[in-house]
């Protein structure tokens, strides 16, 4: 899409910045998706929508669009790519500050599972380039079989004051079964697949929005989701993902949802820095980097094994022990406010996850899943004992039981959705969600906290609009703010040494607007 044209309609609609009142929301069965969703031949009606319908075939079928990760610390890049299968698989990577005068950086390569790319042989490689410093522009371009790429722009911005693009499941491919112009959009493979080619316009509609507004941005985060189809072959979905203008020149750092979670094609389109073999699933484990002030831990809890995410905190932190900030992004929100999640499988690792969140002074918690907005007050355990619970895989392995929690201890398998009439699958039910209020809240009611001794929770709504819950009925006491506007949206967040401020937005047909106030954590020690 082009930006230029795009940003140019918003101004000349004009943008308009408001906040806005949250809306009173009408209660559906739960794991039912609403009928809200962005229809990209609505919105992108003056911006783009004709020209990428008519490139959609090509760009489903290009399976080798690049993906830029975070790498270990702010002065290295991770670049992970598919390229056709070669017997001289030996990945490269040329960047440096001027055209003219790239230096090769190279990798790793290994085989895909030509099951996920339609018995078309491929290979996925991995390169991290180092040296970079702060304020430069930089240079790239990657072999593709020998093939140069055309020449792209990399720029880094100040390591002091970090600006980061939060997003949540921009869900490639999960408009299926809405309408649009008359007809069903649909989640078959390839270009046939016109869910995907719905959602991938609108997340790169959001990110050219996004990254418009707001010029220095040092990358992005996403909170899980990336895809759709889960446990399936979806190599269109990623690249529609992946063929958004902004991520040639703005790395992501990508949280594996569970959507991603049952195949090797995660691991394989993102080259994420400091992988673990803790959190593990099909798509990858935890890991971790440091930028500027802060340390960004990413952690799988699609594996319910929390021992193995405390390892990773633990790896974390001892590489980097006085990061001003610690930040967590889990994909699972267990402090949310949707309908679909926040009360049944969205807290199951809430009694697990939060006093180890308190034992390592996590700061701030970015989550996904519930496709709502909610920030939290500020929140940390209540110090009593309480039981563990999990997530499981169906009998066939080919997606989760999303009807049962598990206790870990006893093997209880408890109804998240009892039938009618089952007192003992209610009571069950009740006594889960009731163990499961095992916080404390430290303050509320402020646009500002300093020195707090707990835990921000932030919810993103969905960065795509491809799919949208209700709020739950009754707003949760640990919740702050909320809002539901069936928009794509965003956060922006600023981190300093000494402030972590967030502020985030939704997009309009031809606006952006603000939903909520800007909230901002001060540390004075």
């Amino acid at each position: 899409m082009n930006k230029k044209k795009l940003l140019s309609v918003i101004v000349m609609a004009g943008l308009s910045v408001a906040i806005l009142a949250e809306c009173t929301m009408n209660v559906l069965p739960a794991s039912a998706a609403t009928e809200h969703y962005n229809n990209s031949a609505v919105t992108g009606a003056q911006s783009g929508w004709d020209e990428w319908v008519a490139d959609w075939e090509e760009t489903a079928a290009d399976y080798t669009k690049v993906a830029i990760t975070p790498g270990a610390d702010e002065t290295q890049l991770n670049f992970a790519w598919y390229s056709e299968y070669s017997d001289e698989p030996t990945p490269v990577v040329l960047f440096g500050t001027s055209k003219d005068q790239l230096k090769e950086y190279t990798g790793e390569t290994g085989s895909v599972e030509t099951e996920l790319t339609g018995g078309e042989p491929y290979q996925y490689n991995h390169v991290t380039v180092t040296g970079l410093k702060e304020n430069t522009t930089y240079y790239y371009t990657v072999e593709k079989n020998g093939v140069q790429s055309p020449v792209r722009k990399y720029e880094t911005g100040s390591f002091e004051n970090v600006s980061i693009l939060y997003v949540g499941d921009p869900q490639i491919g999960a408009s299926k079964g809405q309408s649009q112009n008359g007809e069903t959009l649909v989640a078959t493979d390839g270009a046939a697949n016109t869910a995907a080619r719905n959602d991938g316009f609108a997340w790169d509609r959001t990110l050219d929005v996004a990254a418009g507004l707001n010029e220095d941005l040092n990358f992005i985060i996403s909170a899980g989701d990336q895809v759709n189809k889960t446990g399936k072959p979806k190599e269109e979905e990623y690249a529609a993902y992946l063929s958004a203008s902004v991520l040639e020149g703005l790395a992501t750092a990508t949280t594996i949802g569970n959507h991603d979670s049952l195949n090797a094609d995660y691991a394989y389109h993102f080259n994420v820095p400091n992988a673990t073999e803790n959190g593990m699933t099909e798509a990858g484990g935890d890991y971790y980097y440091s930028y500027g002030p802060g340390l960004f831990i990413v952690l799988n809890t699609n594996n319910y094994n929390v021992a193995e995410h405390e390892k990773t905190m633990q790896e974390a932190i001892a590489s980097d022990p006085d990061a001003s900030w610690r930040i967590v992004t889990i994909h699972q929100d267990i402090y949310g406010s949707g309908l679909d999640h926040s009360d049944t499988d969205g807290m199951i690792l809430r009694t697990q996850l939060t006093p180890i969140f308190d034992k390592y002074d996590v700061d701030v918690v970015l989550q996904g899943h519930d496709h709502t907005y909610s920030r939290s007050k500020i929140l940390y355990g209540d110090g009593q004992t309480h039981g563990s619970y999990e997530f499981r895989l169906q009998e066939d392995g080919s997606d989760y039981d999303w009807d049962h929690a598990y206790n870990v201890n006893t093997d209880e398998a408890i109804p998240l959705y009892p039938e009618d009439g089952d007192t003992e699958g209610e009571q069950a039910l009740r006594d889960f969600q009731s163990d499961n209020r095992n916080y404390t809240i430290e303050s509320a009611g402020t646009d500002s906290v300093t020195d707090p001794q707990g835990t921000l929770y932030m919810t993103a709504n969905s960065a795509s609009g491809s799919k949208f819950y209700e709020l739950i009925s009754t707003q949760q006491d640990y919740i702050e703010t909320r809002s539901q506007n069936w928009l794509p949206s965003y956060s922006v967040i600023h981190l300093s040494d000494s402030a972590f401020t967030i502020d985030t937005y939704q997009i309009t047909e031809n606006s952006v607007e603000k939903i909520d106030d800007t909230f901002t954590i001060y540390k004075t020690r």
